[in-house]
């Protein structure tokens, strides 16, 4: 590859990673074709983007993004890109997943919102509801006062109904207005 190619593919990975909000590198040694295929199927489900770039193309497209504080130290031998710039965890989750399954496929370093992670908090990121299942919990929880409210007083005349029939049918309304 010449130089020019070089210099063109680092800067467009650069605008990549400079838009992502997730990154995650990993080593893939070991990985076969048929699982490589597999990885790239299922980080392309996630809604993420998986490359297998050198490290001194990854090094060079990182600097000025949120990535070069963390691979400064992280870059030796084998590595793999999985970005995205929508859901962390759905990306989190998935690779997390695939990892379990296949052990051979380690992870180096990430960076989630910004900030640097550690497989630890990979892991419990990957742990976390989807986000759809967090705005439900969230609609819920707004939601519920309402509801209540709503119950509360619909509960009162609810009730007001009920004695008033029970009146009427044990005729109290009758023996009142005769007296």
């Amino acid at each position: 590859m010449h130089r020019d190619e070089k210099k063109k593919e680092a800067d467009t990975l650069h605008e990549e990673l400079e838009k992502a909000r997730t990154v995650i590198l990993s080593s893939f040694q070991g990985l076969t074709v048929a699982q490589d295929f597999d990885l790239r199927r299922k980080v392309a489900q996630a809604g993420a983007k998986y490359k297998v770039v050198k490290n001194s193309l990854i090094e060079r497209a990182a600097q000025g993004t949120r990535l070069e504080s963390a691979v400064a130290q992280r870059l030796k031998g084998t590595t793999s890109l999985a970005y995205t710039e929508t859901d962390p965890v759905a990306l989190a989750r998935m690779l997390t997943a695939y990892a379990k399954e296949n052990p051979v496929l380690a992870f180096k370093t990430g960076i989630v919102e910004g900030r640097v992670v550690s497989l630890a908090e990979l892991a419990a990121l990957a742990a976390l509801p989807s986000r759809e299942a967090l705005f439900a919990k969230a609609l819920f929880l707004m939601k519920a006062p309402a509801t209540r409210v709503a119950s509360t007083v619909s509960a009162v005349a609810r009730n007001l109904a009920y004695v008033i029939q029970q009146g009427v049918k044990e005729k109290k309304f009758e023996e009142a207005a005769g007296s």
